[in-house]
């Protein structure tokens, strides 16, 4: 089992990366694709800490979930699209 299990971890993660790289090509703006790529990486930590319940694997996805809040918050204060003027915002 553990080894199906790291096996769809490698998979997840993979796919996350595919994924990512599609939303920026559709969007062309990181702050669609970031969240894409650490939700499946988040994903893969938690198949790769259900393989392998080590203190090691626990703090691995700890450090991607919080990655992940703090990418989300970040690109939530300071939403911006492909080529918008930051100078002709109004504060």
């Amino acid at each position: 089992m553990t080894q199906v299990l790291t096996a769809a971890a490698l998979l997840v993660t993979a796919a996350g990366v595919l994924s990512a790289i599609a939303a920026y090509t559709v969007s062309r703006w990181i702050g669609q694709a970031l969240p894409v790529l650490l939700d499946f990486l988040t994903a893969a930590g938690l198949l790769r800490l259900a393989a392998d319940v080590s203190w090691g694997s626990i703090l691995v996805a700890a450090a991607v979930i919080a990655v992940r809040k703090v990418a989300a918050l970040g690109i939530a204060v300071v939403p911006r699209r492909p080529g918008e003027d930051l100078s002709s915002t109004e504060l």
